[in-house]
């Protein structure tokens, strides 16, 4: 989780023959404690099997109050809508980028919608296994209990992911020549919808032993 960044390191003692005292202890300013407790909150996470994570438990692996705590976040739940924003903006800033990039010749646009959504499919599911703690937010194993919100996010999370499937694979229906390429779109999206959403939950499922990209270019030639 690079994109969170580690609070700033402490500032070293000064020489013991300079005669000062030690550098007093740089607090982290409140954008860098918040990224510290979501980033400890994620790798908490990635521990399968642990117990469910609570405001005690995250303070504990701080070392500071769960008053601290809240000093940054109104709840828990706010923590987690931390983690799935992170989610969102890492997952279709890349997605953006496969759709947003130029068209190629019209005679290969069935072959270009193909591959961006074998693309799109392969970058959420890269996302994946480099987070592992991520994909237990994903697909819903680390939100049981919490607030219902934070499902509701997440299935629109997935639902905004199918749209951008549908968007590459129309064009590339429109381009087969398909009679009915919204259609033909929406079912195919949907299928590589729930087989990425199936390669996550193996994931997390399996201990993160079995990894979201095993075979996955072997696997996606067969789906499209």
């Amino acid at each position: 989780m690079s994109e969170f960044a580690p609070a700033s390191a402490l500032p070293e003692n000064e020489a013991a023959s300079s005669g000062t005292a030690p550098a007093a202890r740089k607090r982290p300013l409140p954008g860098e404690r918040r990224a510290q407790i979501l980033q400890t909150l994620a790798q908490l996470l990635e521990q399968p099997g642990g117990e469910r994570i609570t405001t005690a438990l995250l303070a504990r692996q701080l070392d500071v109050s769960e008053a601290a705590l809240y000093r940054h976040f109104a709840s828990k739940a706010q923590m987690f809508e931390g983690l799935i924003e992170f989610i969102e903006h890492s997952v279709f800033s890349l997605v953006q980028q496969v759709l947003g990039r130029e068209a190629a010749d019209p005679a290969q646009g069935n072959a270009q919608g193909a591959e961006q959504a074998a693309r799109i499919v392969a970058l959420l599911l890269q996302f994946g296994e480099k987070n592992p703690g991520m994909v237990r937010v994903m697909v819903g194993d680390a939100l049981v209990l919490e607030n219902e919100r934070l499902q509701a996010r997440m299935n629109q999370f997935f639902e905004r992911f199918e749209s951008s499937l549908r968007q590459a694979l129309r064009a590339a229906a429109q381009a087969h020549g398909s009679a009915k390429p919204t259609a033909e779109a929406q079912v195919a999206a949907r299928l590589l919808t729930d087989f990425a959403v199936g390669r996550l939950q193996r994931f997390a499922r399996s201990g993160f032993r079995q990894l979201p990209t095993e075979q996955l270019q072997a696997s996606l030639a067969l789906v499209l």
